[in-house]
């Protein structure tokens, strides 16, 4: 899994870092520094809860591309249009 980023939506909240700051870094203001984060397997459960902590949504789920694609039928993102 990976959470996408989006820092024009970050408002400095820290939401995120509070929930497991291993995983989010953020600068000394608060706001969550540029790039998608990859997600290890076993901080998964973590990672949501601080990804939808984020009152300004500017932290999306996106599951691993594994989790995408079931039986050779590709399913599509959680969250995308």
């Amino acid at each position: 899994m990976r959470i996408i980023v989006n820092k024009a939506k970050c408002q400095g909240h820290a939401r995120c870092w509070a929930q497991a700051p291993h995983i989010f870094v953020v600068d000394d203001e608060g706001y969550i520094l540029p790039g998608d984060i990859e997600v290890p397997e076993g901080e998964r459960p973590l990672a949501s809860r601080g990804a939808r902590s984020c009152p300004e949504r500017a932290l999306e789920i996106d599951p691993s591309p594994a989790a995408r694609v079931k039986s050779g039928v590709p399913q599509p993102k959680v969250g995308r249009v």
